[in-house]
């Protein structure tokens, strides 16, 4: 059973990419399940085969704690880490080959607090990875680009799971600066030549730092260009999951 997290900035397209690839998946005769972890969460794309809300109520938390949306969504997010076991239990019951986690919109909920990390802890750590959503509308400058690719970064600092950068909504994207976005992936030294020459006011040993950063990571900084809506992409997902737990091994689908 592979645990895969899909994490990103809110409207990133989280729900959407849980919703396309365990599509994908059944089309493919890969057996797969949702959860979903966002207890804030109106209207999801896809019906959840586990929901934390089944526990946990954002609207009730408001009310008893007498706080707004947002102290809300903090208080949700410890009592998500606090029903780690009962999210566990509850996905025992399913006999499947892979787990799609969608987070909370907020990622700061899911990253930055324990909640994340108690969640893969009681899970299974080695059987983990995070699907990093990138939206190419934060993505379209140098500059921007850096900052996902830091956030990205970060993220996987924090959570210690292999990590893999999905560049999302490329359906809607214009070729040019999708094609900008994949060179920059691809190629970091293009990137710190861009950064430098379209952002001269930043502090020249800051940019240097950032780069070299993302150079020593590049196996992260590649992307995989995907659409929810179409989704092309999914294959590409599917066999750089297969390289990271089976070594390149395609599982046979029953």
């Amino acid at each position: 059973m592979i645990f895969v997290y899909v994490v990103g900035t809110a409207g990133s397209g989280k729900s959407s990419l849980t919703r396309a690839f365990r599509e994908w998946c059944l089309r493919n005769r890969y057996d797969a399940i949702t959860v979903n972890l966002d207890p804030g969460v109106v209207n999801l794309p896809y019906t959840p085969d586990v929901d934390v809300r089944e526990w946990i109520s954002l609207e009730e938390v408001m009310e008893d704690y007498g706080l707004g949306p947002h102290g809300a969504q903090v208080v949700c997010a410890d009592m998500l880490a606090l029903n780690a076991v009962e999210v566990e239990e509850r996905i025992g019951e399913f006999r499947t080959e892979y787990v799609l986690m969608d987070t909370p919109g907020q990622l700061e909920l899911f990253v930055f607090r324990s909640t994340g990390k108690v969640m893969v802890e009681q899970l299974d750590p080695r059987q983990s990875l995070l699907a990093f959503v990138i939206d190419p509308a934060l993505a379209t400058t140098p500059t921007n680009f850096v900052s996902q690719l830091m956030l990205s970064a970060i993220t996987q600092f924090r959570m210690g799971i292999p990590l893999l950068n999905l560049l999302s909504k490329i359906d809607i994207v214009e070729r040019e600066a999708l094609d900008m976005m994949l060179t920059w992936g691809k190629k970091p030294e293009r990137l710190y030549q861009d950064v430098m020459v379209k952002s001269p006011t930043l502090h020249y040993q800051f940019s240097q730092g950032l780069l070299t950063i993302i150079k020593e990571m590049e196996a992260h900084t590649s992307l995989l260009p995907v659409s929810n809506e179409t989704l092309e992409g999914m294959e590409d997902l599917y066999t750089s999951i297969q390289h990271i737990f089976m070594g390149g091994e395609d599982l046979e689908p029953e």
